[in-house]
């Protein structure tokens, strides 16, 4: 198979550094949603996640952090926090969201998880963000935010980036193996929308992306 991250960009302010990295992003959760084996997916995600965070030149890592060959940190896999969840849909009004040099966004509920309170301890919210095209994002703020994961929380969907995992049989699908940080989390030049009170949980979330 063709090496997925062969031909990088020379650096990051080349105009096809931005386009590259999305694009290179968007195939990564195309192949996930492609793959039948969840966990083989997930091997293939952190994989790739790592390649591009310490090989791209637009890796929201700082250049003196990246190491090629080196790996996100990530807690072990557990099948057990892949769920199939029903949405209860909720309606509520439109929230801006300042992002700093970004500009604002503009964020509203649409539903709210039926299947998560046994795993995380209460049901989280699905939000939309505004803006051109818009999509689902599904932040997350856990018992291992602010120790072992970013104080702030992490994603579990944020569809405007192709981040997502699908659909199976009308219901969303949240693996929380595949929870990731923001930007933000890496590189306090960037700026993200953060998880909200409603997607903060009490149990401990030991899956997906850690800082150390």
């Amino acid at each position: 198979m063709a090496d997925p991250l062969a031909d990088l960009p020379p650096s990051a302010d080349h105009p096809l550094a931005l386009p590259d990295w999305r694009r290179r992003v968007q195939d990564l959760h195309a192949r996930v949603r492609a793959t039948p084996d969840p966990q083989a997916a997930w091997r293939d995600w952190h994989a790739t996640r790592s390649r591009l965070f310490h090989e791209h030149p637009l890796s929201p890592l700082p250049a003196d952090s990246r190491r090629p060959g080196a790996a996100i940190p990530v807690f072990p896999y557990d099948p057990a926090l892949r769920f199939a969840v029903a949405l209860d849909p909720r309606d509520g009004p439109a929230e801006p969201v300042e992002l700093g040099a970004d500009g604002t966004l503009v964020r509203r509920p649409v539903g709210r998880t039926r299947g998560l309170s046994d795993a995380l301890g209460a049901e989280i919210a699905v939000w939309w963000i505004g803006g051109y095209g818009g999509g689902l994002f599904v932040p997350l703020r856990d018992g291992t935010s602010g120790t072992e994961t970013y104080g702030a929380g992490r994603y579990l969907i944020d569809a405007i980036k192709g981040a997502d995992l699908g659909t199976r049989d009308g219901r969303l699908i949240l693996d929380l193996n595949f929870a990731y940080h923001p930007s933000c989390a890496w590189n306090p030049a960037y700026t993200c929308p953060l998880a909200p009170p409603e997607n903060a949980v009490p149990a401990r979330v030991e899956a997906g992306e850690r800082m150390t």
